[in-house]
């Protein structure tokens, strides 16, 4: 089948579809133009409905703006991340909240009992936080393409330095830094292969 074939099979137009994945690309610099906080708030209010075990909704984000805030976190950055990351006009920190259970009276109220099922074991916790966090994470990065901004995701930093920075006296685990905006000059890298559907999906 031709992608223009593949593009029709799907429920959405092929321009959101090229939008959100074909043409989104991960930006390596930005322009000055700004972010609102209406636009930050309009993408959590559309990521916000990604799935997660029990509706646990660990993920916690830190949204980095002010050029004080950068300077605390540009040394935690690595060395090759830290010009984009200062020129970006946001930066956020997403993170895992270890401590999500004591949301589920609210988030998960037809089981009463929810909270008590982690509330012994921090262990599991974290491997729980983190692994429905990146779940999030990957609609956040998705709606920060339907807001019509560009994201580039970063993992190519010093967690444990931005936890001790930025999340004292909490028990959030910093796991992915995305920087937000418009596109600056030579934002992107040449785009790379992707692999086909035979060499990823096997049926039974």
């Amino acid at each position: 089948m031709t992608a223009s074939t593949l593009a029709d099979a799907l429920h959405v137009p092929q321009d959101v579809q090229d939008l959100l994945f074909r043409e989104a690309r991960t930006a390596n610099s930005f322009s000055d133009e700004p972010v609102s906080d209406e636009q930050l708030q309009a993408i959590y209010d559309l990521v916000k409905w990604a799935p997660t075990s029990m509706n646990t909704q660990p993920l916690r984000a830190l949204v980095v703006r002010t050029p004080e805030g950068k300077q605390r976190l540009l040394p935690h950055m690595a060395e090759g991340n830290r010009a984009k990351t200062e020129s970006a006009p946001v930066t956020v920190v997403l993170a895992a909240d270890v401590d999500f259970h004591e949301n589920l009276p609210k988030t998960f109220p037809h089981k009463p009992d929810a909270k008590d099922l982690f509330a012994g074991d921090e262990g599991s916790r974290e491997g729980f936080a983190r692994l429905n966090s990146l779940l999030q994470v990957g609609y956040f990065i998705v709606g920060v393409r339907a807001a019509g901004l560009a994201a580039g995701p970063m993992t190519g930093f010093d967690a444990a330095g931005v936890d001790k920075e930025f999340f004292s006296g909490t028990n959030w685990k910093s796991l992915v830094v995305v920087n937000v905006g418009k596109p600056g000059d030579n934002p992107w890298f040449d785009r790379l292969p992707r692999l086909d559907y035979d060499e990823v999906v096997e049926t039974v």
